[in-house]
């Protein structure tokens, strides 16, 4: 690569950048970027969080140019991984994430171009670069340039890389680096966030973990040249899903964070709410993703606004955000609490009408407005892989604080109440909010059923199937089956899903590219109800020709047995379909049975 200049950053000072990243770096969409900031409105908690997604962007290009060279790839390659990390945020809408949440909050509002629904600001990226860049003459001829590849070409690859669509991006790997599991993304904006929040995340190692990273059958995976190598890989690992998990418990969940980033979405959405002209909603939702910044947002909503937004606004710009009445996290809500408010939190349209309806609820109690905020950590690495003895394994099966840190952040859940009043004025009765959330949550989760199929509902009645068809009642003793692997659970859940009436409640994508049926989206949800506490995973060592791995074994808890038992009502159907194919494959099912004492299963 010719430089055709240099970009100083904080964080890996000089940055040389070619004449095709200096012509994008120049384009408007690029440009926007430098006017939304990367945390939102996080800097009201943390001063110094004023960074913007151009500078995470060029730090990301960065990283992702030390990836690919330390990976070996040929300068072609290298050029392409760069400038796919350059644009893998140009869909970002207005204050980030915190307006992103807006689409999956009002499936009736998502745009819909060229027949694709608009739910991501992935896809608001992918649709930039294949549309957007094409169109400059200066870029397309330096593309052919430089590639020799017609420029609609070139970006569409480009796109497939930017938003981790391993299927079109020509070679897996090269989507890995840009947007995997361990990636030029987290990579940069987990150090950058501590950078400018002043909150450390423990131990980045740039050089350890990249230099951590080797090919195997065309992906990336963590290596190492001897054991020491392997143990080192799996430290870079580790230090990496540590920094995830203190993210979120430290910026994002928050509460100064999150009560602004409530006010602000309330704001917008009271704004959206009071516009009659749905083409005119779509097309300002549009422009959020594509031409606004976090200036013309605010804008919008003053101008659009009805005065209770425009309350909202003044408050935000005075730095007086609503205090926390009282909050709720994963220590403080039992099991299935936990679980339903987890399962709520996915679904944009359900969140919504949970929060509203706890305000009102909480405003009537208490004669006090309130806004309510729940917020569950997301993103959860799934297929990080490490070769070991020249064979590939899943870093869970390598490292017990790995597969504990994925539990971690798979738990992380806030839910927080926000008022005006100031602390200490509000005398709040814990149990009284708990009833209304236990009274309000399955309620939601029954109107969400109606609207959507819940696939970890699916795979918790297997597991209660399981139970009812091998446990037994012997005297004052329990005997339990504990399922022996997960790669067991997967094949259940494929078969299962493979029958007419359960292909939609059990729908998951499989691959076999790691030699067995294997679900991204499967493994997440079983480490979910594992973090809810509604399934237990009991640690076992085995020997594989010399090397000793761990296995995970699978019991129901008495929690998820209750669990199971609440939604099993609304499946009756689906239940005796699951029961009927487990009693006819019994024998084949891999299982342990474990004595326990009952009283002491059920306490």
């Amino acid at each position: 690569m010719q430089p055709a200049g240099n970009i100083h950053d904080p964080l890996h000072g000089h940055i040389p950048i070619s004449h095709l990243e200096s012509l994008l770096i120049g384009t408007r969409e690029m440009q926007r970027l430098r006017r939304i900031q990367q945390l939102g409105l996080a800097d009201i908690a943390f001063p110094g969080a004023n960074h913007t997604r151009y500078e995470h962007s060029i730090g990301a290009m960065y990283v992702a140019n030390l990836i690919a060279r330390t990976l070996g790839l040929d300068e072609t390659e290298v050029q392409k991984v760069r400038v796919a990390a350059l644009l893998h945020d140009v869909g970002h809408s207005a204050f980030s994430h915190s307006v992103e949440a807006v689409l999956a909050r009002n499936p009736d509002y998502m745009p819909v171009i060229n027949g694709i629904r608009f739910s991501s600001h992935e896809t608001f990226t992918a649709h930039i670069i294949t549309n957007n860049f094409p169109m400059y003459d200066s870029i397309a001829g330096e593309v052919i340039s430089q590639f020799g590849v017609d420029a609609n070409l070139f970006f569409k690859e480009i796109s497939a890389m930017a938003t981790g669509d391993v299927e079109n991006s020509g070679k897996p790997y090269l989507s890995q680096i840009v947007s995997g599991d361990i990636d030029a993304d987290r990579i940069d904006f987990l150090m950058r966030d501590s950078y400018h929040t002043g909150v450390s995340l423990g131990l980045i190692d740039v050089e350890q973990i990249v230099g951590s990273l080797t090919m195997d059958q065309n992906r990336i995976v963590l290596g190492g040249t001897d054991s020491y190598g392997e143990d080192m890989a799996i430290a870079a690992a580790e230090s990496m899903l540590i920094a995830r998990s203190h993210h979120y418990s430290a910026i994002i969940h928050n509460p100064v964070t999150q009560s602004v980033r409530a006010m602000l979405l309330r704001a917008l959405e009271d704004t959206l709410d009071t516009m009659e002209d749905r083409t005119a909603i779509v097309l300002s939702l549009s422009e959020f993703f594509t031409i606004f910044n976090d200036g013309d947002l605010l804008d919008f909503i003053r101008q659009q606004g009805p005065p209770s937004a425009g309350d909202m606004l003044q408050r935000i710009r005075e730095g007086r955000i609503c205090n926390t009445a009282v909050r709720f996290n994963q220590k403080t809500l039992k099991p299935s609490i936990r679980m339903a408010l987890s399962t709520i939190a996915r679904y944009g349209a359900a969140k919504k009408m949970f929060e509203r309806e706890l305000a009102k609820r909480f405003s009537r109690h208490y004669d006090i407005p309130v806004l309510i905020d729940l917020s569950v950590a997301k993103g959860v690495p799934k297929g990080t892989r490490i070769l070991r003895g020249g064979e590939e394994h899943f870093l869970y099966d390598e490292s017990a604080l790995a597969n504990g840190l994925v539990r971690s952040i798979s738990r992380q859940i806030s839910l927080c109440v926000f008022s005006g009043i100031k602390p200490g004025e509000l005398e709040v009765i814990s149990g009284d909010i708990l009833d209304m959330i236990e009274e309000l949550s399955p309620n939601l989760l029954r109107f969400t059923r109606n609207d959507i199929y819940l696939n970890i509902e699916g795979v918790m009645l297997l597991f209660y199937c399981l139970h009812n068809m091998f446990s037994k009642e012997d005297g004052t003793r329990l005997l339990i089956p504990r399922i022996r692997n997960i790669t067991c659970l997967y094949e259940l859940v494929r078969h299962l899903g493979q029958q007419e009436r359960l292909g939609n409640l059990l729908d998951y994508r499989f691959h076999d590219r790691y030699g067995f049926p294997y679900s991204d989206s499967l493994f997440e949800d079983i480490q979910k109800l594992t973090a809810m506490g509604l399934v237990d995973e009991d640690l076992r060592y085995y020997d594989m020709n010399g090397h000793w791995s761990q296995r995970y074994e699978y019991v129901l808890s008495s929690e998820g047995v209750e669990y199971g038992k609440s939604i099993a009502r609304y499946y009756p159907k689906d239940m005796k379909q699951i029961s009927d194919y487990l009693d006819r494959h019994k024998h084949e099912i891999p299982r342990d049975m474990v004595y326990i004492d009952s009283e002491r299963y059920n306490r």
